[in-house]
């Protein structure tokens, strides 16, 4: 007995032992990487700065215990050699994602410099490289009101328009990221980014987590009147919002008509018509009984205000709901227009009564229902 307690107690100090020595020499890996970054060859910075993107790729570990390389990171962001800005800019953004105190830390070390002569370089590996490294460290809710004040939404805006099929993602993501806090909202909308939101929401597609961030950020900025001028002016730009209505994941759909309703309650003579004009009652009609809560309220606020009379009833009887889709049926067809109410209405009535006949069903069987996923876009890029 005595001899396999003693024996116990050896193999709980040999495991102890191994793993203070496992943490030392941890230490000591971490410190000699920090240290080659620190170095005056180019080929050592290199190579540990290749080290740190691959330890930190998929260790939280490593991130925590490699915030010591931030700083020398940053320095290399300022070298004269492209290779070397590449291969600072990839580790940073693998040490800040998912890690808020890397994000700030690389944002106080002055990153941020640097990184917005990237965002205008015409090197589009560094571009791309930069408007990640943007879009991440926006994520932190502490660094967007000083990156937001750098002067990146012109830059993000320009990438946006004229940059790759990726840095576009990552800068309407970035750009929603810095929308987020009010004074940052202004200065995003003074970039003008209403005509290539839209270009790229017509192009992406439309259940995309890209189209759900675009359309958050549109309904945002539709909140100002230049916002609302601007999607107007611009072809196909209502439009577009309306076929996300029709086509988006529950989140798009719930954004699309928030816009379209924040359109037509700052002015309703100057926006009915425009709404109206591209067709969209039938993906209201869906939304009052198949989008979220949100998208519901917002879609028979939408469809009382479309109605010809301006007046609004505090409740959607069925009675009410027939006037309403007959009246908007007859402003924007011609021929067998009362057909297509009945047709509007029919289809509506049907799907209603399935989801209530579910939901009694569900009720009966003493089921809770469960909500849809809204699914959540990343704030910011994934590991490289």
């Amino acid at each position: 007995m005595a001899s396999s307690a003693s024996q116990a107690c050896a193999d709980d100090s040999a495991e102890s032992g191994g793993r203070r020595a496992a943490a030392v020499a941890a230490g000591a890996q971490y410190h000699g990487i920090v240290e080659r970054l620190r170095s005056e060859d180019e080929e050592s910075r290199l190579q540990a700065a290749r080290e740190i993107r691959r330890l930190t790729k998929t260790s939280s570990r490593h991130r925590r215990q490699l915030t010591d390389a931030i700083e020398p990171l940053v320095s290399m962001l300022r070298a004269s050699s492209p290779e070397c800005n590449e291969s600072a800019l990839l580790a940073l953004l693998n040490l800040a994602v998912k890690d808020e105190r890397n994000k700030i830390k690389i944002v106080d070390a002055g990153a941020l410099e640097p990184l917005i002569s990237f965002l205008q370089s015409e090197n589009t590996v560094l571009q791309e490289y930069a408007t990640a490294a943007i879009l991440t460290l926006t994520a932190s809710s502490i660094n967007k009101p000083c990156i937001g004040a750098a002067g990146t939404a012109p830059l993000l805006v320009k990438i946006l328009r004229d940059g790759s099929p990726q840095a576009k993602i990552d800068a309407v993501m970035a750009l929603y990221n810095l929308s987020t806090v009010p004074e940052n909202l202004q200065l995003v909308l003074s970039a003008q980014p209403i005509p290539p939101l839209v270009s790229l929401l017509k192009s992406c597609k439309k259940n995309s987590k890209t189209t759900e961030k675009c359309s958050a950020l549109l309904e945002s900025l539709l909140g100002f009147d230049e916002g609302r001028t601007a999607l107007t002016a611009e072809e196909g730009g209502v439009l577009a919002v309306v076929e996300v209505l029709e086509e988006g994941s529950l989140q798009s759909r719930e954004h699309a008509v928030g816009g379209l309703l924040t359109m037509c309650e700052s002015d309703r003579c100057r926006y009915r018509e425009v709404i109206l004009k591209e067709g969209a009652i039938p993906g209201l009609l869906e939304l009052t009984v198949q989008g979220t809560p949100k998208s519901q309220s917002k879609a028979r606020d939408l469809l009382k205000l479309l109605r010809n009379s301006p007046y609004r009833r505090t409740d959607l009887q069925p009675d009410t709901l027939e006037n309403i889709v007959c009246n908007i049926v007859s402003q924007i067809d011609g021929d067998e227009r009362g057909e297509k109410a009945k047709k509007m209405l029919a289809e509506m009535v049907q799907v209603s009564m399935e989801q209530s006949l579910r939901h009694l069903q569900q009720r009966a069987l003493m089921c809770t229902p469960t909500e849809l996923p809204l699914g959540n876009c990343p704030s910011e890029v994934p590991l490289k």
